[in-house]
């Protein structure tokens, strides 16, 4: 490739980029004003809560658990080391409701639903059910786009509040049964540190990971072309961009709830 060309690819990937994002954006306007004029179906929006929300229940306890169990561990060692074993457990709350607890759930719910809702649907379009759907004068976004997002958002928290909770469990089984130390003092380190601002700020987190998963989830599925080869290739676009959005996400809500 002449050093001449070089500019002109990137302006192209540039260009490129910028047209998927505005197409992106635009779909999710389109979903929101759906969902604004017109409530999802309540047989629909149910199906969803069950399929994004409860089947994903045990691997976001199981993250959690083991989250605060290594986390608890790590901890202690570098604890022992300024002499702070009082700070363990405050530590790792505020680390799992926070931080671990809204992330890891964000993360494990896209792998599993969010790839599953870019299938789904990636599969109905290639096969022209979605057609099927405009031809029958029934709304794609209202049928289908509405209920999902609604469904993620609103079960994303109760999922992050429970990986919390196996999180703090997690640690406190390590701390007691694996390094012996006193129940109360992990109990009462927490009670004095956390607060309501930190829980709800970690919830408030999980609520936007699940608008953005099943954002790019539906998205991905409903632009899929190519038959069965490209269901396969928009789902594993689906789980890289929402779990960089996610973390990336992150780090601005992050910023912005400590500047409220």
């Amino acid at each position: 490739m002449l050093l001449s060309q070089v500019p002109e690819r990137i302006g192209t990937h540039v260009v490129r980029i910028c047209n998927q994002l505005g197409t992106a954006v635009l779909f999710l306007y389109r979903a929101l004003v759906s969902i604004a004029t017109t409530a999802p179906k309540l047989d629909k929006l149910l199906e969803q809560m069950g399929r994004i929300g409860v089947e994903s229940f045990y691997i976001v306890a199981l993250t959690g658990l083991f989250a605060g169990m290594v986390l608890c561990l790590q901890l202690y060692i570098a604890a022992q080391r300024f002499a702070g074993d009082q700070f363990v457990s405050p530590a790792l709350a505020l680390g799992i409701i926070r931080e671990l607890g809204p992330v890891f759930t964000g993360l494990m719910v896209s792998g599993r639903a969010g790839s599953a809702i870019a299938a789904e649907l990636g599969t109905m379009q290639i096969s022209e059910q979605i057609d099927a759907l405009k031809t029958l004068q029934i709304d794609p976004f209202r049928y289908l786009i509405a209920p999902r997002i609604v469904a993620s958002t609103f079960m994303l928290p109760l999922l992050g509040l429970f990986c919390m909770i196996c999180g703090i469990i997690g640690g406190w089984i390590v701390y007691v049964a694996v390094l012996g130390l006193n129940s109360e003092v992990y109990l009462e380190g927490i009670k004095t540190v956390v607060t309501l601002k930190d829980i709800t700020g970690g919830l408030t987190k999980c609520a936007v990971f699940g608008l953005i998963l099943a954002w790019i989830g539906c998205y991905k599925g409903y632009i899929t072309t190519g038959g069965a080869k490209g269901v396969g290739i928009n789902t594993t676009a689906t789980v890289v961009t929402s779990s960089i959005l996610i973390l990336a996400s992150n780090y601005f809500l992050t910023k912005l709830l400590e500047s409220l």
